[in-house]
């Protein structure tokens, strides 16, 4: 006889506690070896978390919605049905607090409080929430099948891999019998039902805007901004900025648009490709020296809809065509804001660029990202009125760009190097980009 327990996994380095977002099982299923029984939200993704052990979920300690520290125990699994109350009374013993026992409701009432009873139970899948079981993903990627456009067929609409099997006609769909489900009570449809409105609240999420005076806690992936910034304070930077003329940029863009080309992943290739030269602007400091990283794979900051920041990874950017490049980055906005990332696509970046030119903004520094040694600042693309070579004035596009450093590693002079070459590309070469 044994119980085993389900513990808050660390899923990326810089994250210390995790959200629980949904039990794909609920107390009393079988679960089996490597089978995944919960999601969880880390710093900046929603993953499957998937048990070591075969038995049956005996006992959810940390509920949907609720957080847990890294190494924490979230759940227990009991080896037989028979010691699922043992489990039970073993969460008690440890202070856990019972899983609340719904009070007897009128017949009336049933309907509209059924879905908190769900959610009580911990397998309260949010809507706008893609689940998806770590075969089917693996699947998905490798017979390049869009996720979003599935159907789940597992538990509360679970995307399995056979549903993507089904997606390209691997298998075929399993016809079940259509079974008419009974009349619902004519009770539920009367007004008595009107007076138990109040229960419905508490499944709708947080509006989206706060009340004046409220005090509304950060999300997970706040609470990790939080700390990269506050980590940011104790590296000595310094900053360099650089007027470049893009009206080469801009016809480029213009020709190749229709194609799925976008500006970010032409600012993109075109730092990478000028990282080539300057390998040092990729580089990063650690206690032993300098890390000179293999890959040039360049972050792009994305505000989420939510709250927050998280800056995707286009990897291999410089040795990347644009056409990929830029699909690569639209697969990445759409899952970064499904929160459907891997930590991969997220932690693994060498240079990052942020850019705030599209709300109109002129110049500005940006705070470097723990971990690396640059950050790029993009401003707005205007017109202005400048003396041409051969003595007269014209009128040019022109954006202001301003590099964030690590002074321990990077000197000015590499940085201003970095500028010169990124802004000769961009003014008198842009079509190399397409190369």
């Amino acid at each position: 006889m044994s119980i085993n327990e389900v513990f808050m996994p660390a899923l990326s380095s810089t994250m210390t506690e995790g959200k629980i977002v949904s039990w794909v099982k609920s107390p009393g299923d079988k679960v089996e070896k490597g089978e995944t029984v919960v999601v969880v939200e880390s710093d900046k993704a929603d993953m499957d978390v998937e048990t070591f052990y075969e038995g049956y979920l005996a006992y959810i300690i940390v509920p949907a919605g609720e957080t847990a520290p890294v190494g924490a125990a979230i759940a227990y699994i009991a080896e037989t049905e028979a010691e699922i109350a043992t489990a039970q009374s073993k969460a008690f013993a440890d202070g856990a607090a019972a899983i609340p026992t719904p009070a007897p409701i009128p017949v009336a009432a049933a309907a509209v409080a059924t879905p908190v009873t769900a959610s009580q139970n911990g397998s309260n899948h949010q809507p706008g929430r893609v689940v998806v079981s770590p075969r089917a993903r693996k699947l998905a990627k490798e017979l390049k099948v869009d996720l979003n456009t599935l159907t789940g067929s597992g538990p509360y609409g679970r995307i399995v891999a056979e549903d993507v099997e089904v997606a390209v006609g691997k298998v075929q769909p399993v016809t079940t019998p259509v079974v008419t489900p009974a009349p619902v009570a004519t009770p539920v449809a009367t007004p008595v039902a009107t007076p138990v409105a109040t229960p419905v609240a508490a499944t709708v999420p947080a509006v989206s805007s706060a009340v004046p005076g409220q005090v509304v806690p950060f999300t997970t992936l706040q609470n990790a901004v939080v700390r990269g910034m506050v980590a940011s304070l104790s590296v000595p930077v310094f900053r360099v900025s650089y007027t470049i003329s893009t009206d080469g940029l801009d016809k480029l863009y213009k020709q190749i648009k229709s194609k799925g080309v976008t500006m970010t992943a032409l600012l993109a290739k075109a730092v990478a490709i000028t990282l080539q030269k300057h390998r040092i602007l990729n580089a990063s400091y650690s206690d032993q020296g300098i890390v000179h990283h293999p890959d040039i794979n360049v972050s792009v900051a994305v505000a989420m809809d939510d709250g927050g920041l998280i800056t995707p990874v286009l990897q291999n950017a410089d040795a990347i065509d644009i056409y990929s490049l830029s699909r690569n980055w639209k697969s990445l906005v759409e899952r970064a804001r499904a929160k459907q990332l891997q930590p991969v696509e997220y932690n693994s970046g060498t240079f990052t660029l942020s850019n705030l030119g599209m709300f109109g903004v002129d110049t500005f520094d940006a705070i470097l990202p723990p971990g690396q040694g640059s950050i790029l600042a993009i401003g707005a693309s205007r017109p202005q009125v400048v003396a041409t070579p051969d003595g007269l004035f014209g009128v040019r596009q022109q954006m202001q760009v301003t590099i964030t450093c690590d002074h321990r590693i990077i000197y000015g002079a590499d940085a201003a190097g970095f500028l010169q070459d990124l802004a000769k590309l961009i003014e008198t070469n842009p079509q190399s980009l397409t190369m």
